[in-house]
């Protein structure tokens, strides 16, 4: 790599080092050889070509987010976190833009990820909250608050997150899962308009984009 870029070796080194801390590239323990990392094939499931569950959601990103007037984000599962696939901008003068596409976070910390983690089986839900426990402190919550999170969830048949990741603003999520892929449709609003009057009307309409992603999952055939 130093031959073929010209760099210096501890800028070679640095750069290195980088990549296999976000994931790009891995070490073989062993062998000390490199090779693509696993952040690789997840990352490309940002891009629409590639993915059956942007296909399949595209036409109702675009309906719901002009229904409602705000942003609204396709979350999916990838291994312990949430990857954003697409986000959709609303017409109403504030709009909350919480989260980039491409942008992962630990299942559990967000209104998606406590949306996805309530459609799976209490025991897989249990094991992933354990494992994520230590990384659930920087984002300043706990494995037994989102444990009660996702009871609520599960309860109402969605998520809405009283305090959304921007202050001042609520988020709601409905999940999308089929086999082999849990997802999740949310908005982010200020506080203002998603308020309790508000709250079913929203659920309503997440709710059934969702099932019908699901069913347009399901007609295609792929997962």
């Amino acid at each position: 790599m130093v031959q073929a870029t010209g760099l210096t070796r501890p800028t070679v080194h640095r750069i290195v080092h980088v990549l296999i801390e976000e994931g790009i590239v891995e070490q073989h323990p062993k062998s000390k050889r490199y090779a693509i990392g696993g952040q690789v094939s997840e990352l490309a499931l940002a891009r629409q070509s590639r993915s059956p569950l942007l296909v399949a959601a595209e036409p109702y990103l675009t309906e719901v987010s002009a229904a409602l007037g705000d942003t609204l984000f396709l979350t999916v599962r990838t291994g312990l976190d949430t990857l954003c696939l697409a986000r959709r901008i609303g017409a109403f003068p504030i709009q909350v833009l919480s989260i980039e596409v491409g942008v992962r976070r630990p299942l559990g910390v967000s209104a998606a990820g406590v949306a996805m983690l309530a459609s799976l089986e209490p025991d897989e839900s249990k094991r992933i909250i354990s494992v994520n426990q230590p990384r659930f402190e920087s984002y300043k919550t706990t494995a037994r608050e989102v444990s009660r999170q996702v009871a609520l969830a599960r309860r109402a048949g969605y998520y809405i997150r009283e305090r959304g990741l921007v202050p001042g603003t609520r988020s709601m999520s409905a999940w999308i899962r089929v086999p082999g892929l849990t997802g999740a449709l949310t908005v982010s609003m200020i506080r203002a308009r998603l308020n309790p009057g508000r709250e079913q009307e929203v659920a309503g309409i997440l709710r059934e984009s969702a099932a019908n992603i699901r069913r347009a999952l399901a007609a295609s055939g792929k997962k």
